[in-house]
């Protein structure tokens, strides 16, 4: 992180800075929330962020965001964002949960992770499977690759709780359908979410959450998303990529990815000293979401850090009419 005559004071100046960011995606983005149109939702939400980044002093590059420079044409991977300053990664999605947002439903949010460089995984966009737990558990304790019942035996064990006290998360998907059932059948109990697996992990990680374990497959971006979260404020989780067909395997590879069936670590996925920021977009258990009112909005919003692994959450109170910038 930013090293000047008070690295202290630069690296919370900075928090705020990120935070100002995912700010201006969520006051966009809310002005679409129940609207049925998720493409605007996110373009507002991409546009607003784009521009924030101008402000903040760091060197940065987009190593997850919107997708490739051909089919995004703001926070692409590659693109170089920032003021000027430390060379960071960054890892945006200004709109987690898109189809979330056009519904009006919970738990919509603007998040940023950043890291000095080199020190995110580059994950194409692509989907992961993923496995997370909250901390001050035995390393280990849930393992990809291990039957659903014997992680959740693993896991119950380690909490000295029933299978039956186990609340379980994943997306409700087709694709879930045999992991939902074992499960079920195991006796523990599951929470089913839309959209949002970015905050399906976090929450394994926050006690009045109530989620014991993550599981299931969702995008790869989101992913090391997750995974910079629980980098700051403790957990477990693992995640492999998996691939539609050989372009994306070949496409993995031109990423830096040599092995395609790597099993990635919490800290495969982000590494050092990270810092990770969210704003609520619509209310979830993590955070609320934009409150507009005449001429001026409320946000709520959290931001962490590794090195620390304090958490703060910011309540913000904006006047549009005396705002330098002003969401559309």
């Amino acid at each position: 992180m930013p090293n000047d005559k008070n690295p202290a004071l630069a690296d919370r100046n900075l928090a705020l800075e990120l935070v100002r960011v995912t700010e201006a995606a969520a006051l966009a983005a809310s002005r679409w929330i129940g609207r049925g149109d998720k493409n605007s939702a996110d373009g507002a939400a991409v546009g607003a962020m784009r521009q924030a980044f101008d402000a903040v002093a760091i060197s940065g590059i987009v190593v997850i965001g919107e997708g490739e420079m051909d089919e995004a044409p703001m926070l692409y991977i590659g693109e170089r964002v920032g003021a000027g300053g430390p060379e960071m990664d960054i890892a945006v999605d200004p709109l987690e949960g898109t189809v979330i947002a056009a519904k009006g439903a919970p738990n919509a949010i603007a998040v940023i992770a950043l890291a000095e460089r080199g020190n995110f995984l580059h994950a194409p966009d692509i989907y992961m499977d993923k496995i997370a737990v909250g901390p001050g558990l035995p390393d280990g304790v849930v393992v990809l690759d291990a039957p659903v019942i014997e992680n959740l035996r693993n896991l119950a064990r380690a909490k000295k709780r029933d299978i039956a006290d186990l609340m379980v998360c994943t997306l409700e998907r087709p694709r879930h359908d045999e992991i939902i059932a074992k499960c079920r059948e195991a006796g523990a109990r599951i929470t089913l979410i839309g959209d949002g697996d970015v905050s399906g992990v976090i929450a394994t990680a926050q006690p009045d959450a109530g989620i014991d374990l993550y599981i299931g497959s969702g995008g790869a971006p989101e992913g090391v998303l997750a995974a910079a979260a629980l980098r700051c404020i403790g957990g477990q989780m693992q995640g492999r990529l998996l691939y539609d067909d050989d372009a994306q395997i070949a496409r993995t590879r031109d990423m830096g990815i040599t092995d395609p069936n790597r099993i990635f670590t919490l800290t495969d996925m982000a590494r050092g000293d990270v810092m990770f920021a969210a704003t609520g977009v619509t209310s979830g258990p993590m955070l609320r979401g934009v409150r507009r009112f005449g001429h001026g909005a409320i946000t709520h919003s959290t931001v962490m850090r590794s090195k620390s692994g304090t958490v703060r959450y910011i309540e913000a109170h904006h006047n549009f009419e005396t705002k330098t910038w002003t969401p559309s």
